[in-house]
């Protein structure tokens, strides 16, 4: 495809981050609804303390909020900044999918993984749980999108991108399960939650078993350095109630920006002579 003229380029940025936005939004329902069991759908948005419902021109994505100064209209409660946390940060992460990967197949359904990957991160840190909708959503979806475009594998026949898929399945959701298992026999407690070893496997049928390597790799060390923080904030307490779901999405979101890139430098760098082929 050609390149877009540096002003339509820039417009369509813009346009992303605003779409990214209003996805943001969405998201924010679904973090407040899916734990609870509410539909998505009905009733409109509405104030959670007053149950007032919300006008269209209150609802607008990261600008009601400020002009609102983070308040209801109607009952004046506060109005968290998560909301617009969660906005910005799916904003930033479709235009930024975009400016990496620009016109490809990846950048849709990087731009839907990642959407996933935020509900399940703050549904996670608000309940401790991770929603069958994400996680098995994405088990599902994974070999589905592998058959119908196997360009998200670096494959151009269908049967490999599968296997890739199936493969990446079947070693997120093995490593993680048996990480629980043993922890479990060592530590007299569940050690790791079914929801990560759903996520995991998630993440490897969506990107593929480099991806689930990637991720155990950058999830494991981005979870001790923020267990190390809390104990030198003198917080030990809190380690048992963070979850690891975050870090397992920051991981899978990291993969999608640069984690091939990471592999192929360290393959070479520690590897400088492997022969053609050698772990593609």
């Amino acid at each position: 495809m050609m390149p877009l003229p540096s002003e339509a380029f820039f417009i369509v940025s813009i346009f992303i981050f605003l779409a990214g936005l209003c996805i943001g939004s969405f998201l924010n329902v679904c973090i407040w609804r899916i734990p609870r069991d509410e539909s998505i759908v009905r009733p409109g948005s509405h104030c959670p303390a007053c149950n007032h419902a919300i006008a269209p021109w209150d609802n607008i994505p990261l600008l009601s909020w400020l002009l609102l100064r983070g308040r209801c209209r109607h009952c004046h409660a506060p109005i968290s900044p998560r909301y617009v946390v969660v906005e910005l940060l799916t904003g930033a992460l479709f235009a930024g999918i975009w400016l990496v990967h620009g016109w490809t197949v990846q950048t849709p359904v990087y731009w839907l993984f990642a959407a996933a990957l935020i509900l399940g991160t703050f549904v996670d840190l608000d309940h401790l749980i991770l929603p069958d909708r994400v996680t098995i959503g994405g088990m599902i979806a994974g070999p589905v999108l592998a058959l119908a475009f196997p360009e998200l594998h670096d494959q151009t026949e269908r049967l490999p991108a599968l296997i890739q898929s199936l493969t990446g399945l079947g070693l997120g959701g093995g490593l993680l399960w048996l990480v629980a298992i043993l922890g479990r026999a060592a530590l007299k407690r569940e050690a790791m939650g079914l929801g990560d070893v759903k996520l995991l496997g998630a993440i490897g049928a969506c990107l593929g078993w480099r991806a689930v390597l990637f991720t155990v790799f950058v999830s494991s060390f981005s979870g001790t350095l923020f267990g190390l923080g809390l104990i030198a904030a003198g917080r030990k307490e809190l380690q048992s109630r963070i979850p690891y779901g975050p870090h397992l999405a920051l991981a899978a979101i990291l993969w999608m920006f640069c984690g091939p890139a990471c592999i192929d430098f360290y393959l070479a760098w520690a590897f400088p002579s492997r022969p053609p082929g050698f772990l593609p």
